[in-house]
């Protein structure tokens, strides 16, 4: 079997299996866990999570905090709405310059402006980038995020076509530094008194951070996955972390990450001696079957959409044959899939 061939990471989904709306308790959520040894697997709940770790152990979440960056403006000298998803902000230009999504792209242009929010807020299109997304810069009256939670919305996937209710649900309860446009969703089954009986337990809770942009909304369109090129996105790990990650690591602890972000984070941060290093960065590290994992030893994950490079990590981390089978047996015993979904343990 190729692994490199896209169609590799197909797999059948019925419609019905996508989770339109969070479960009614974050830890209720069902768990797979997966063996990634000998394959075997077995059928939890999340607030089980507690029976799989255990003293020593260290647990890495993202503390990432979804921006409300779905907004909707007009191009006064073109008809029609423009929605514009704010994906980077842009550090080196000046002010609140980000890279965005913008539907429909014809209708912004370099030069083109575009008015959101009855003027709350204003943008000028100033460069087109590699892609087709589009570098913005805003002008306004105020504060930008106190603009953004009036006027914007949380950019739900597209396979969710449901109303959220509740913002919060949309973001963990540790999330801290705004700046994602998507939530990293493994966490979002985490409720704070789980975290406090898995810190009670003498489980070390470390946080890294990683901006979610543009390769979550990027499908794959190569058919070898080796061309695909992915989009960078911002991460932060500071040294305290780094440390405290090494020394447990010395100790003989294992390191269990929350989600494909922060195993994205912790890869790029890592040598090729294991060692963890601080850093503050763009990284575009693409993972997929074949990698050598130099830190992360068990992953918490939701199900991943097919021929995505999310599902390309797992099947990496996991096995190939071992992670698909537990697709598989995830769709059969109907599990809820994607960001509102249940959760997957591989250990």
């Amino acid at each position: 079997m190729d692994l490199t061939r896209l169609n590799t990471y197909f797999y059948h989904l019925p419609e019905e299996l996508i989770a339109q709306t969070p479960a009614d308790k974050r830890d209720m959520s069902r768990l797979l866990v997966l063996d990634k040894n000998d394959g075997s697997i077995e059928h939890k709940h999340f607030c089980d999570i507690t029976d799989y770790l255990r003293a020593g152990d260290t647990l890495v979440i993202n503390d990432t905090k979804v921006i409300p960056a779905r907004i909707y403006g007009v191009n006064p000298k073109r008809a029609g709405e423009i929605e514009t998803v704010l994906l980077r902000r842009v550090a080196e230009k000046d002010g609140e310059t980000w890279e965005c999504l913008t539907r429909p792209g014809k209708k912004t242009g370099i030069g083109d402006k575009v008015v959101y929010g009855d003027g709350l807020l204003e943008g000028e299109v100033i460069n087109v980038c590699e892609g087709g997304t589009r570098e913005i810069r805003f002008t306004y009256d105020g504060v930008f995020p106190e603009i953004l939670d009036r006027i914007g919305s949380m950019p739900l996937p597209p396979y969710i076509t449901k109303r959220l209710e509740d913002k919060s649900r949309y973001q963990t309860v540790y999330a801290t530094h705004e700046g994602s446009a998507a939530a990293p969703t493994a966490g979002l089954h985490f409720t704070p008194e789980l975290l406090d009986k898995i810190s009670k337990m003498g489980v070390n809770i470390e946080k890294v951070l990683l901006h979610v942009g543009l390769g979550t909304f990027r499908p794959v369109k190569e058919d070898v996955i080796t061309d695909h090129k992915m989009h960078t996105e911002y991460i932060k790990v500071t040294q305290e972390t780094a440390d405290r990650i090494n020394a447990a690591r010395k100790a003989g602890g294992r390191i269990i990450s929350v989600g494909t972000t922060s195993t994205r984070t912790l890869e790029s941060v890592t040598d090729e001696e294991g060692i963890v290093h601080a850093f503050e960065g763009e990284t575009g590290i693409f993972i997929y079957p074949g990698y050598k994992f130099k830190v992360v030893d068990c992953q918490i994950t939701n199900f991943h959409l097919p021929e995505s490079t999310l599902l390309m990590l797992i099947c990496a981390f996991g096995g190939y044959e071992n992670a698909m089978n537990a697709y598989k047996t995830a769709v059969e015993e109907k599990y809820r899939f994607f960001s509102f979904g249940d959760a997957m343990l591989i250990k």
